[in-house]
């Protein structure tokens, strides 16, 4: 049996780091939203056993150190039978973006291996299942925008817009335990959890002054050309422009995806063409 799985991106519309947890993880409070930036997954299962993921991208490991291969694994473990199971990713989402790529083909290979193999697994077991992998793959299963809590586990679904985004990727990785491992959480506000009203973000301008992302400051500290993409972002219709996660991707908040489709091409005039750029909208 075949499956072809559309895998979306993601982007962090506010985050905050509340502390570091005893189990080395943060506690943040975070609101995410999918776009409709997709890798594509194709899987298949059938008898027998092993596990192989091909890509199209060199960046991508397709060992057992992919997530991908891994939620296959972890899959399989839950289920108690062997199977073969065959993921190829057509990568569209940059590797180490800020933007959950490997959370979310984690996701979508629980999902899809539990359609394939008919074992009747509910949301909320995929979701144990997958924050065993990573602390976004919960997210990714609950397809809906959402807030997080705990280590980005503890999951409630909100109705968010359907905004339209300009992603600006520069094409170098940044580490995310570096980033969370240079934050400096003695020097935050004492009230560090800040009541967020979900409605106030479809009040337009609003929307920038509710953007907010506490490990922004280090990544632009190393990067300043992340400072320069949001100022152009900002200067060409944006409502308000952020780091999405640890970075490096910058994302500016249009009103719809028709107003970030007409802003496109003004914005990909002003960069670098080796910088990917990518106009999308919210799920």
């Amino acid at each position: 049996m075949a499956l072809k799985i559309l895998s979306p991106a993601k982007v962090n519309l506010f985050l905050r780091v509340l502390g570091k947890r005893p189990d080395g993880y943060h506690d943040i409070f975070s609101l995410m939203q999918p776009v409709s930036l997709y890798d594509e997954i194709d899987m298949e299962a059938g008898d027998g056993e092993g596990i192989s993921v091909s890509s199209d991208s060199p960046a991508l490991p397709t060992g057992a150190e992919n997530l991908a291969h891994r939620a296959a694994s972890a899959f399989l473990t839950r289920l108690g039978k062997s199977r073969s199971v065959g993921i190829h990713i057509k990568k569209r989402i940059p590797v180490g973006a800020g933007l959950g790529g490997g959370s979310s083909n984690a996701a979508s290979v629980l999902m899809g291996l539990n359609e394939l193999t008919a074992a009747g697994f509910d949301e909320s077991a995929l979701m144990e299942i997958g924050s065993a992998l990573g602390s976004d793959v919960p997210f990714f299963i609950l397809k809906s925008a959402a807030l997080a809590e705990g280590r980005g586990t503890e999951l409630k679904r909100v109705k968010v817009p359907e905004f339209g985004y300009i992603l600006i990727n520069p094409g170098y990785h940044v580490s995310t335990a570096r980033v969370y491992g240079n934050l400096d959480l003695t020097k935050k506000p004492e009230n560090n959890k800040l009541t967020y009203s979900v409605e106030s973000l479809g009040e337009g301008p609003g929307v920038g002054e509710l953007l907010y992302n506490d490990l922004e400051r280090v990544t632009l500290s190393e990067h300043p050309d992340l400072g320069e993409y949001k100022s152009i972002l900002v200067k060409n219709g944006a409502l308000g422009a952020l780091m999405s996660g640890s970075g490096p991707t910058v994302f500016g908040v249009y009103k719809d995806g028709g107003s970030a489709q007409k802003a496109y091409a003004a914005v990909r005039a002003r960069i670098d063409e080796r910088v990917s750029v990518f106009a999308v909208k919210g799920l």
